[in-house]
């Protein structure tokens, strides 16, 4: 049985649920995570509301202490639909790396380096990230830039990407629990050719750690007028070290 540790949170646990952090695994170290992202769309001309769930289910390892490898080994969502059908498909797998530059505690400004490749029926992607951390005492302040290139269809015709953002700052109230804040940025950018307006979402968020437990949660709702996109999204991350 585990109990609420008192020790400072661990280096892999995740205090944001749309922010990478700087820390990675320790070397050896192994640990399942799962996603559940809730988002919300009001319905048209009377029409019944939209809620869609997003799932991911992630192994992580320690290569090394700054060399962390990742394993969505299923991506799916099921969703309801106007006329009340409800819908699930299994969307994709993908493979993750992160690779520690600097640390965000002894270093001026903490930096990681992200690839990741994902792959499904009729749909592949490519993204690279830029993590930037800097720790304050009890405070922690994280940036993330990122650009993903995408292919869809049976033989991949459709291509685009995206240019995505995300901002986050957290406070330790006490070594168990912390609560925090992030905004998502996003911009697609269909066929490479345009980009689309960009859409805005911020919210409060929130960690808990109880033994080699951790449970994250974000609340983000939409502040531009982007009416395609979700008007509210929540995304629930929990986290297990063997």
């Amino acid at each position: 049985m585990f109990v609420c540790s008192t020790h400072s949170l661990c280096a892999s646990e995740r205090r944001f649920a749309f922010t990478y952090e700087v820390t990675t695994a320790e070397k050896g170290e192994l640990e399942l995570e799962n996603w559940v992202t809730w988002q919300f769309r009001p319905g048209r001309d009377g029409g019944s509301n939209i809620h869609q769930f997003n799932f991911r289910h992630e192994l992580e390892y320690g290569i090394t202490d700054r060399w962390q490898a990742s394993l969505y080994f299923a991506d799916w969502h099921t969703s309801n639909h106007p006329g009340g059908e409800v819908h699930t498909h299994y969307d994709d797998a993908a493979l993750e790396v992160i690779y520690r530059l600097s640390s965000p505690t002894t270093d001026f400004l903490g930096s990681a380096v992200y690839g990741e490749i994902r792959g499904g029926p009729d749909f592949l992607e490519f993204e690279g990230k830029i993590i930037l951390q800097k720790n304050f005492g009890k405070w922690i302040a994280a940036y993330n830039a990122s650009l993903e290139g995408r292919w869809m269809g049976e033989h991949l015709e459709e291509r685009g990407g995206e240019f995505a953002q995300t901002a986050a700052v957290s406070y330790e109230i006490n070594p168990r629990f912390t609560v925090g804040a992030e905004a998502l940025h996003e911009i697609d950018i269909p066929n490479w050719n345009r980009a689309e307006k960009s859409v805005l979402w911020a919210g409060p968020n929130a960690s808990l750690r109880c033994g080699r437990w951790y449970a994250t949660v974000t609340a983000l709702a939409r502040l531009s007028d982007n009416r395609e996109e979700p008007c509210a999204q929540t995304r629930l991350i929990t986290g297990f070290e063997f």
